[in-house]
């Protein structure tokens, strides 16, 4: 190790007198930073339940791009006057901690490098590093109670081992695909919740409802078979409301749920043998926030139904469903998978985005995965760029790995996965694009008991059209997330160290600080096939690819992995010839 990162490293340097950042103050990449340029700030003293930190990568995310546009208006600033309180971009973030306040020597020590996870509560209100809270395009900053002492506690976990700071930036992102994959949904009946079991006149079989029916506090039964509601008077909490209310229509239904849930949603619906579409629809939007959708019935509907893709991937709603007579038989994880199917077809929609390359890696590396791969993207050269990436891995692990572009194919790709899959339909297919029009397609290349992930957040009331009947006669698993959690992160690291997991393959470009305003500008145009990576220390390198990284500074190129991979040593290599303390 040189004499250079090594006092990088151990912080054997004087502290400059004044930090960059990038400071937002309003929406637009022409409200970051003052002319274009970043600003210059003071490096403050730490309190004693504070830390200086370091901020040595950051990560380019899409999820910025909405930050960018709205501006104050984000969800997670809550109307904040950005002009006289700004915030600051950049929620994937590698830290390395300088100075320690009194209170927090006990659990932390100046060199000691931290990742960060953004998505933060406080009071059960959901803030964010990078949103409500200034987030790491900025060289030094303090993080205090905001981050170290919020709901879950700390909002940091410890780095060890030997990991790059490009790649400890983006364990985050790695945790939100992770998380696509544990299993988010409820899936047994609410404790205390509200529950509406609707049936029909016509309704003959004899139901039962093994477990669960102990659970809410308040049940409405609606036009269920007589012996039914006998169960249910035996079954429910004794303490519980059970309200019989009859002959509705979906005409009835919003009154419904102002009357008995004040237009907050039911927490459990359970519909009996539905035959009308229509009314499946019109019930399907009275499921309350991480509310369940259960479908029990022996036959198909008598059309497609709508469904919000948004409430699925931000509001966990979960659709389940059995054809037994018990309808408990519907919930539990026995029934209902978030795993890749051992040895089978994965279809990954917007395939070669950074996120969607995630996807694939993580299908690839995995124990026991996938045995064939399709990647579908409409940028030929991002997935030129996926195969090579993954073409080598692929062949060590025994997948067979196939790239799909719908704008040069004189196929459908529905037809491409049954001419290479034996004439069958998909096991999984992930979608990575916010569009419920390609959701609504996508969701047709499944077949019997697949798995359909929703990973990109189309804007809720945005409805796609599917055949739901596949829920309930064909055990499809409807499946959709949102960020991530500490222990998502935490396994991320805990992979990478081990040598299950490569972050590192996905970045494609990285910059220093000044050039922190093109990189965003780069992830918003999609212009390199993976992740950009800003590294705040390096003042003035300019924003590369690692392709030309290669032959414009060879010193550090050489030092680039298979296919000109990101790697430590380059990490090291350009912090020795370009950081100045």
């Amino acid at each position: 190790m040189s004499n250079t990162f090594k006092d990088f490293q151990e912080l054997t340097y004087d502290l400059p007198e004044k930090t960059l950042l990038w400071n937002m103050y309003g929406p637009g990449l022409e409200n970051i930073g003052v002319d274009g340029k970043p600003e210059t700030g003071p490096i403050p003293e730490p309190a004693d339940n504070q830390m200086l930190v370091r901020v040595d990568a950051v990560g380019m995310c899409f999820s910025d791009v909405k930050l960018i546009k709205q501006g104050s208006k984000h969800p997670k600033l809550y109307d904040r006057d950005l002009k006289s309180d700004p915030t600051r971009p950049g929620h994937e973030a590698a830290l390395t901690v300088i100075k320690v306040g009194s209170k927090l020597a006990d659990k932390y020590y100046p060199g000691q490098r931290l990742a960060i996870q953004p998505d933060i509560y406080q009071n059960q209100r959901s803030t964010a590093y990078g949103y409500s809270i200034p987030g790491g395009l900025i060289q030094y900053h303090l993080i205090g109670d905001e981050v170290l002492n919020a709901d879950a506690g700390a909002y940091v976990i410890p780095i060890e081992g030997e990991l790059s700071y490009a790649e400890s930036a983006l364990t985050e992102p790695w945790a939100c695909v992770i998380a696509s994959y544990t299993q988010r949904r409820r899936l047994d009946p609410k404790q205390d919740g509200i529950m509406w079991i609707l049936g029909g006149k016509d309704v003959q079989r004899e139901y039962t409802f093994s477990e669960g029916l102990e659970a809410p506090k308040k049940i409405v039964l609606s036009d269920v078979p007589a012996k039914f509601k006998e169960l249910v008077q035996e079954k429910v909490n004794p303490e519980a409301e059970v309200i019989e209310i009859n002959d509705l229509t979906p005409d009835d239904f919003e009154d419904l749920n102002q009357r008995i849930c004040d237009g907050k949603g039911f927490d459990d619906i359970v519909l009996l043998a539905p035959k009308s579409a229509a009314l499946v629809n019109e019930a399907a939007k009275l499921i309350g926030f991480r509310g369940t959708f259960n479908i029990v019935s022996t036959q198909p509907l008598d059309g497609p139904v709508k469904i919000d893709p948004g409430r699925v991937h931000y509001h966990y709603t979960t659709f389940i469903g059995n054809t037994s007579d018990d309808i408990a038989a519907s919930y539990g994880e026995a029934r209902n998978r978030c795993e890749l199917l051992p040895g089978g077809t994965l279809v990954v929609v917007g395939a070669g985005g950074p996120m969607g390359q995630m996807h694939v890696q993580r299908a690839i590396e995995m124990k026991n995965g996938p045995k064939r791969i399709i990647a579908s993207d409409v940028d030929q050269m991002r997935l030129d760029a996926l195969e090579k990436q993954t073409e080598s891995i692929a062949k060590q692990q025994g997948v067979e790995f196939h790239s799909f572009n719908p704008m040069d194919a004189d196929l459908l790709l529905k037809d491409y996965l049954k001419n290479i899959n034996d004439g069958a339909l998909a096991d999984d297919v992930v979608v990575c694009v916010p569009s419920p029009a390609l959701m609504e397609s996508s969701y047709q290349l499944l077949g019997p008991n697949g798995m359909f992930v929703l990973f990109a957040g189309a804007p809720i009331g945005n409805f796609m059209e599917v055949d739901i009947n596949d829920i309930f006669l064909n055990n499809l698993q409807l499946t959709g997330t949102s960020g991530s959690t500490m222990d998502d992160q935490r396994l991320v690291v805990k992979r990478t160290v081990e040598g299950e997991l490569s972050p590192i393959l996905s970045v494609a470009a990285i910059g220093g600080m000044r050039a922190a305003l093109d990189g965003l500008d780069a992830m918003m145009t999609g212009k390199y096939a993976g992740k950009v990576v800003i590294l705040p220390q390096i003042e003035d390198f300019p924003l590369i690819g690692l392709n030309e990284l290669a032959e414009k500074y060879p010193e550090i190129g050489k030092y680039l992995g298979e296919n000109n991979a990101w790697s430590y040593e380059a990490e090291k290599a350009l912090i020795e010839k370009f950081w100045k303390p």
